[in-house]
Parts: C-alpha cells; structure tokens; sequence
C-alpha cells in the first residue's frame, strides 16, 4: 500500500481495483423482481405455480419461491432448499415449462449475509422451447444442507461434488458425495471466502 492508496499495476488508483484495468463499473446488486417481469418470465412463474399449487406434492408456490430476481435479461428464482427437488421436477416435467437440461451447479459464498452465507446455484435450459433459467437456494453457515437434484438431473452429479468439495454445500441424498478435486484429507472448503 503507498501512500496514496492501493495502485493497480497500470497506475489506477482509489478504485479498489489493483488488475490495472480501471474501467470496471461497480455492480449493482439484483433486488427482487416486481411484475409484470417481462418477455416469457411472467408465463413461466405463472404455469409453474399452477404445477406447483395442483401436482403431487401439491407445494404452494409461496412457499417454494422466496423471490424473483431479473438481472441482465436473466431470471433467477430463489428457492426455500426443503423444495428444491419438487420445484426442479415441475420445472422439468410439465409440457409448458420442459427444462430438461440443467448445465451445471455452481456454488457461491457471502460471508457478510448472516444465515444466508452459502448458494448453490443451478443452470437450467429448455431445449424444447428455447429457454434459460437459473434456480438459487441459500443455506447457511452453520447448518449448509440442502437436497440434492441428482435424482432430478443426473448431470448435477460432480457439479454438486464439487460445489461440496469448494464450498462445503452438503446435497442430501446426493449418490456419492465426495470430494472431487482436493485431497481427502483436505481441511476446510478453498473457494468460501
């Protein structure tokens, strides 16, 4: 640190950004949406609350859903973790919503959100209509659980792996939930903050 504050190495400074590049535009942080949400997000939320309040498990959307977020022209639904599993079914298998692709789990770590620490967050696309949509769940520190979606998307199989093994996100019910990249005997979860 000099005297006049943090210097990137092209000689940026106050910015708080040492890559050099100085031009990067603070991010503004996506707040719940309000509706109408726009272009097919509003048919989307609609038809999965109606799956949702009338299919087996007969899960009131209310309770699924915490909030809508749309950031960038990209809807993310944040979900309570006790229904992830029947919200990504739906997702999957009604007709008019058909995601049958989910892309991947990632996971992600805000230490400063006090019961709301960790994310996994899932990726998923409807081939069969052109689609995307990202499902979120938050856990916390101190009790990191939540379902896993193999049995939905076996695909999420090391994603889910791995996002334990980085973030130390445990997916219940997961086939094999072991560490994939660090060493067994690894202590701690290197990607949390």
């Amino acid at each position: 640190m000099t005297a006049h504050g943090s210097r990137g190495m092209f000689g940026v400074r106050g910015s708080g950004d040492t890559s050099g590049y100085g031009r990067l535009p603070p991010v503004a942080s996506a707040d719940t949406a309000v509706r109408p949400y726009g272009s097919y997000f509003d048919a989307l939320v609609d038809r999965l609350a109606a799956v949702l309040d009338t299919g087996d498990a007969a899960v009131p959307f209310e309770d699924a859903v915490e909030r809508a977020v749309i950031f960038r022209d990209e809807l993310t639904l944040h979900l309570s973790r006790e229904h992830v599993p029947a919200v990504a079914r739906a997702l999957r298998d009604d007709e008019e919503l058909r995601f049958e692709l989910c892309t991947g789990a990632s996971g992600v770590h805000y230490p400063d959100q006090v019961g709301r620490e960790l994310r996994a967050v899932y990726h998923l696309v409807s081939i069969t209509h052109g689609r995307r949509l990202r499902l979120e769940v938050a856990v916390p520190d101190a009790d990191p659980h939540t379902p896993s979606l193999c049995a939905v998307y076996p695909t999420n199989d090391w994603h889910e792996r791995e996002v334990y093994d980085f973030f130390g996100i445990v997916f219940d019910g997961h086939p094999a939930l072991t560490r994939i990249e660090m060493p067994d005997d690894w202590v701690g979860h290197p990607q949390r903050k």
